[in-house]
């Protein structure tokens, strides 16, 4: 392997989830905002959402399309959910998202939202407006590709390899992990941002710094385990750490809570399994 290139491993997670003082305040640990669903999908903001919480942020908020916040808010107590009175995100709800974001420390964007001309222009206009560090997943990286000038380094994008190709134009379905490497390195360098690229062994690079995780199982084929990666990955930004450290600690704390809830559901798998797991793989069991 490449000189330099390191392996994620459970010392990284140790240093970044370090123990908590005693007269610690609530938001101190994070203020995420998931940005996603539509009138067909619901279930990507709310496990993104769930992850994050189970990631350690302290107020994970959701904002999207009426009817996917509504049975997100449904699903689950925890969640805070503002409604836009849409069936998909369009340039009218921009401003509103923009004010909702007001005072909050990080955002995910993409899941669910669909592929539509008018949903892509809306993310890359939200995006132009916003300078928060964020997560761009799923059909954000779509609308990232079509305006690559609104990329930016506090930004971590998180492709299969599909979505790689879509972003860069570099096919890397039949590439070693070597080949690999060096495709998203360059990608990152050339776009100015943090890149995850997600398979069974995990490229993350911010053009400097490189590394590898090879936490995970085939029974994360799962849909849904790449909302949990994106809400995880929330988590570490909104509670202040840089990109790439925290894309590393979310492919290793993702691919771990799998691995550990694999081990009892097998092929029956969901991402909510994973989810009651983030816990024991943060703790390192």
């Amino acid at each position: 392997m490449k000189k330099g290139v390191k392996r994620v491993d459970k010392s990284l997670v140790k240093r970044v989830y370090t123990k908590r003082k005693p007269n610690s305040r609530k938001g101190e640990f994070g203020k995420l905002v998931i940005i996603g669903g539509s009138y067909i999908y619901h279930g990507s903001p709310t496990l993104a959402a769930l992850a994050a919480y189970r990631a350690g942020c302290d107020l994970v908020y959701l904002i999207g399309p009426r009817r996917a916040m509504d049975l997100a808010a449904a699903f689950a107590p925890e969640l805070i959910t503002f409604p836009l009175n849409c069936d998909v995100i369009t340039k009218k709800e921009v401003t509103s998202i923009i004010e909702f974001l007001n005072k909050k420390h990080a955002f995910v964007i993409g899941g669910g939202m669909l592929r539509t001309k008018e949903v892509q222009e809306a993310i890359a206009e939200l995006l132009r407006r916003v300078t928060l560090p964020c997560v761009i997943d799923a059909d954000a990286i779509y609308a990232v590709a079509s305006h690559k000038e609104v990329i930016r380094n506090n930004m971590v994008i998180t492709p299969h390899s599909y979505e790689f190709y879509v972003l860069t134009g570099r096919r890397v379905d039949e590439l070693g992990t070597e080949k690999k490497v060096e495709a998203v390195e360059n990608a990152a360098r050339e776009l100015g941002c943090t890149i995850l690229l997600k398979g069974n062994v995990d490229v993350i690079s911010d053009g400097r710094d490189t590394a590898l995780n090879y936490t995970g199982t085939p029974y994360m084929t799962v849909g849904g385990t790449g909302d949990t990666l994106a809400g995880i990955c929330g988590a570490l930004l909104a509670r202040g750490n840089d990109p790439f450290t925290s894309a590393c600690v979310a492919a290793y704390i993702n691919g771990k809570a799998g691995e550990i809830a694999a081990k009892e559901k097998g092929e029956g798998l969901l991402p909510t399994d994973l989810i009651e797991a983030i816990p024991l793989a943060i703790r390192g069991k």
